[in-house]
């Protein structure tokens, strides 16, 4: 990006999304209840990119007629394609790197997600996705006891110790929230965008986990020095918080109050074809622990209605590129992959061909 823009003579702009970092439109009562949420929308976000980008083009000199091309990835890249979609006469084009835009309703099964996860795993190392998978039998045994749950926080070097089932519960959540962000940021360099991480960061994690018939306690003692490497790789870390799996300034909460509104994505594992424990996807549990949290209820439906779900091919000048093998649940039929600028037979398509393939 850095280079291509010094080569085009381009400007970069890294436009803060609302509700995110400092971007905040009630200062520290954004976040306290829903009244003040009720802005914190994708659809604000777009309008907000889209009013920027015109005020820019007034007041810069040379920026006037110049094309803009939105770029992002994960949730930015599905931004920009959907900015592209909405604001055509402001976007000339898009670079959706990792956008999920299929992951809605029923579009995909909600296997896939995690199933792709678990290959990221397998593929880099012998035993990794089977250490894990074994682990969390291993935890619901260690943790029967009183004994083991003080075990488990002193091997996993916990800030607070394990006290309850509950408790076993929210760290075997943590294990399985960290595998997926291992997956999401498994770049070929050394990045800190959730943690600071080496290059290929599931190939290091997986150097420790090449033994899945070790015994309960060495399996874990193994488990926990696969996780230290997303939370304490820099050495740094005195104890690990089961409460956080990214760094503070990402803006978790931001994001935990669109899933329960807008970008309800269903997820599900069977702990056959993954590596995870067993959970279906339950609509109304999720939708009930929304309400708890923040008084709302998720419109399942909104973002496919909004945005158009697989009807996209009336779209175009949008690139869906993947960077990493953790997000392919949307692959796009060779049609849908012309129109929206993925060329059917380039690196590109054969990638997300040969990845959904090895998927079965």
């Amino acid at each position: 990006m850095w280079e291509v823009a010094e080569e085009l003579n381009a400007m970069l702009v890294f436009a803060e999304h609302r509700y995110y970092g400092e971007s905040l439109p009630f200062g520290n009562k954004s976040f306290t209840d829903s009244k003040h949420l009720n802005y914190l929308t994708s659809e604000q976000a777009l309008a907000d990119f889209a009013i920027l980008i015109q005020h820019i083009r007034k007041t810069i000199p040379g920026a006037q007629n110049t094309p803009v091309i939105a770029i992002g990835g994960s949730y930015g890249g599905m931004l920009a394609a959907w900015l592209r979609m909405k604001y055509p006469h402001v976007v000339d084009g898009a670079l959706a790197a990792s956008a999920p835009i299929w992951q809605f309703q029923d579009l995909v099964p909600c296997s896939v997600f995690n199933r792709i996860v678990t290959n990221d795993f397998k593929k880099s190392g012998k035993g990794c996705s089977e250490s894990i998978r074994n682990s969390w039998e291993a935890i619901k045994r260690v943790s029967s006891t009183g004994e083991g749950l003080q075990w488990l926080s002193s091997a996993f070097h916990l800030c607070s110790p394990l006290k309850s089932s509950q408790d076993a519960a929210a760290l075997k959540a943590w294990l399985s929230e960290t595998w997926v962000n291992l997956a999401m940021v498994n770049y070929p360099y050394k990045a800190d965008f959730l943690q600071p991480l080496p290059a290929w960061p599931i190939q290091v994690v997986c150097k420790f986990l090449k033994d899945p018939s070790l015994s309960d306690k060495l399996l874990l003692q193994n488990i926990f020095q696969a996780v230290n490497i997303y939370y304490n790789y820099s050495g740094v870390a005195s104890c690990l918080n089961i409460s956080h799996t990214a760094t503070k300034n990402l803006g978790e909460v931001g994001w935990y109050y669109q899933a329960c509104t807008e970008m309800v994505m269903p997820m599900c594992t069977d702990g056959v074809n993954d590596m995870f424990e067993p959970q279906k996807w339950d609509f109304q549990a999720f939708s009930e622990e929304c309400f708890k949290l923040w008084g709302v209820r998720p419109r399942p439906s909104w973002i496919t209605s909004v945005y158009g779900g697989k009807n996209i091919s009336s779209h175009s000048n949008i690139i869906f590129r993947c960077l990493c093998s953790s997000s392919f649940p949307w692959l796009l039929s060779p049609v849908e992959l012309e129109k929206v600028g993925v060329v059917p037979g380039s690196w590109e398509a054969r990638r997300l061909t040969t990845e959904m393939e090895e998927l079965g």
